[in-house]
């Protein structure tokens, strides 16, 4: 193999791995996510440090597909909810009083199937 054609293949892998652990850039995180129009999450606290964000999703609101950046997370009401991402599509309960750690979340895409609001804390390390 000619040194040209190696160096190029090397650099493609190098781009390659580079760009497959970001995000997709044009989807939004948890915050600018939304669900047709309409805001799901607010910011609790904000600081060079951590973002916090409460979420409330009404029975028949979800959360448009978005991201996650490592994040904790604790349901303080929790519901039914229908939830798709790279591995399929689910339906989930979630229980009051849950918790939860994700290093990241590529995408997602939530609908709150059940007869209740659901909240929830996400705080994001920076």
């Amino acid at each position: 193999m000619k040194k040209s054609k190696l160096t190029f293949i090397i650099a493609f892998v190098i781009y390659s791995l580079i760009h497959s652990c970001k995000p997709d850039k044009n989807l939004k995180d948890p915050l600018k996510a939304g669900w047709k129009g309409e805001k799901v999450c607010t910011i609790l606290e904000e600081n060079d440090k951590v973002r916090a964000l409460k979420c409330v999703f009404s029975p028949g609101v979800g959360h448009e597909k978005h991201f996650h950046a490592a994040h904790f997370g604790y349901t303080l009401k929790g519901s039914k909810f229908k939830i798709t991402d790279q591995s399929g599509t689910r339906e989930v309960n979630v229980p009051d009083n849950y918790s939860f750690y994700n290093e990241k979340i590529e995408w997602h895409k939530v609908l709150n199937i059940g007869d209740s609001t659901a909240i929830f804390l996400i705080i994001e390390p920076k």
